[in-house]
């Protein structure tokens, strides 16, 4: 197994010898599992001068691709937080799928606004315009867990039309689309809950102001013009990211 590591911010906010901590910590991880895990990829990113620091990991695990972000007030907290966070995906890659539990039990990323990003930041700094999977909401659901995140962009192929699920809600699994739709017939052991109306249409100026305002993590909306799926997300290292289809 090879392990690329890659370190950011400034050199004298990652603690001396975090890097050989993270690439120990996510072997030991790995070390003794069943699971087919490569193309590990590591990442330490200081998010702000004496502040916290955010461990990444990113690998295909039997084939499948995955993720963990972890946040901790230092390097080495952050470097245990995320080994924990590797061994639970290598168990539930080689596991059934199951629900997550909700609320989340960690302060993992997405489950509050990202401290580095201060409330008043109102600008986007990346767009990314990838090709959308067209998946059900099923599995979109459990793409997001396996990547880590909170919310997830995808086409559903039942309306032909831009969706997300995301981290929220009595059972932490919400369906959300662009158009009016009737719940999916599709539901594997996702407990979806779906939101009554399609997404609204708004500019990027609008949303950006949205979510700024309420306090969101992320948010997901509809294009004027397109209707396409949109999502607006706070960024750890400070400002929004925007997720728009190709």
């Amino acid at each position: 197994m090879s392990i690329t590591v890659r370190v950011a911010g400034s050199a004298q906010d990652i603690a001396a010898g975090a890097k050989a901590r993270l690439v120990a910590a996510v072997e030991a991880a790995v070390d003794g599992t069943n699971a087919a895990v490569e193309a590990v990829r590591v990442r330490l990113t200081a998010l702000s001068p004496g502040a916290a620091v955010l461990a990444q990991v990113a690998a295909e695990v039997n084939g499948r691709r995955v993720r963990v972000q972890r946040i901790a007030a230092g390097a080495g907290a952050a470097v245990d937080r995320l080994a924990d966070g590797m061994r639970e995906r290598i168990a539930e890659a080689n596991s059934p799928w199951r629900p997550r539990s909700w609320p989340r039990p960690d302060t993992g990323p997405g489950s509050a606004v990202p401290p580095s990003a201060a409330i008043g930041e109102a600008a986007i700094v990346r767009v990314k315009s990838p090709m959308l999977v067209w998946c059900s909401p099923d599995a979109a659901a459990r793409t997001m867990d396996a990547m880590d995140y909170d919310v997830h962009l995808f086409t559903d192929p039942a309306t032909e039309a831009d969706a997300a699920v995301f981290r929220v809600g009595p059972t932490g699994y919400r369906l959300a689309r662009t158009v009016d739709a009737p719940p999916p017939h599709d539901k594997r052991g996702v407990p979806l809950t779906l939101s009554a109306r399609a997404a609204e249409r708004l500019t990027d100026a609008q949303a950006l102001a949205r979510a700024v305002a309420a306090e969101l993590p992320y948010l997901f909306y509809a294009g004027p013009d397109d209707g396409r799926g949109r999502v607006l997300y706070r960024r750890f290292t400070g400002g929004f990211g925007l997720i728009q289809g190709a």
